[in-house]
């Protein structure tokens, strides 16, 4: 009973987020990584500040968003098998579907503390 109701929680909460992410990005402009001044463009000093970094934001950003982009399915047909009673299917779908979840809920937070100081 408590992995169902973890299990509901955390699609509950991801929905949320979703919405909220999906809003935030109707509404605020681009941010651009190792944009110290703002101004939409991020220059050769710039880049040259930031470094190396810059290839780790965007190796986790695209990986984030790759598996961002494909795990929904995922989930939504884990967190079936599970509520439908199909507890070997839903357990070797979720050995699968929780690790990547995982970390795209891990990454997200990563890539918004990397650009964070960057927002306007």
């Amino acid at each position: 009973m408590l992995h169902k109701q973890l299990m509901m929680a955390a699609l509950a909460l991801s929905v949320v987020f979703l919405v909220s992410y999906i809003a935030h990005h109707l509404l605020a402009g681009d941010t651009r990584f190792g944009d110290a001044n703002l101004d939409g463009v991020v220059d050769e000093a710039e880049k040259a500040a930031v470094g190396g970094l810059r290839l780790v934001y965007f190796a986790i950003l695209i990986t984030h968003i790759f598996l961002a982009a494909i795990i929904l399915p995922f989930i939504l047909f884990t967190a079936y098998r599970g509520l439908t009673a199909e507890f070997p299917a839903h357990k070797k779908l979720a050995k699968i579907t929780w690790p990547l979840w995982f970390y795209v809920a891990i990454t997200g937070p990563v890539v918004y503390l990397m650009i964070s100081p960057y927002y306007n």
